[in-house]
């Protein structure tokens, strides 16, 4: 995904729906921060995200999204809104267990 440009909207939504970081931060991951967008985001977000991101740019951010973000409803959601009537499974996290000792 390309990078997001910082612009006062930007930076607005950034900090609201990842308010445990900086908006730069948060910007200078798009993949993560479009995800916290699509999970948090109101509907004054996503118009001040409109013409900035667009629907390839969301399809993409469900291929690629980090799990423990989306929950249940926000992926069916958006998976049914970027035209997949049938959501894959959400992300899971890897966990490898350590080795056992013998």
């Amino acid at each position: 995904m390309r990078a997001l440009p910082i612009t006062p909207e930007t930076l607005r939504v950034a900090r609201r729906v990842i308010w445990f970081e900086e908006p730069e931060r948060a910007l200078a991951h798009p993949i993560r921060f479009l995800a916290h967008v699509m999970v948090y985001g109101t509907a004054e977000d996503l118009l001040a995200l409109k013409g900035i991101i667009d629907n390839s740019d969301y399809r993409e951010a469900l291929d690629r999204a980090p799990p423990g973000i989306f929950d249940a409803r926000s992926w069916a959601y958006w998976n049914l809104i970027c035209g997949r009537r049938r959501a894959p499974p959400l992300p899971k996290r890897a966990f490898t267990p350590p080795a056992r000792r013998v």
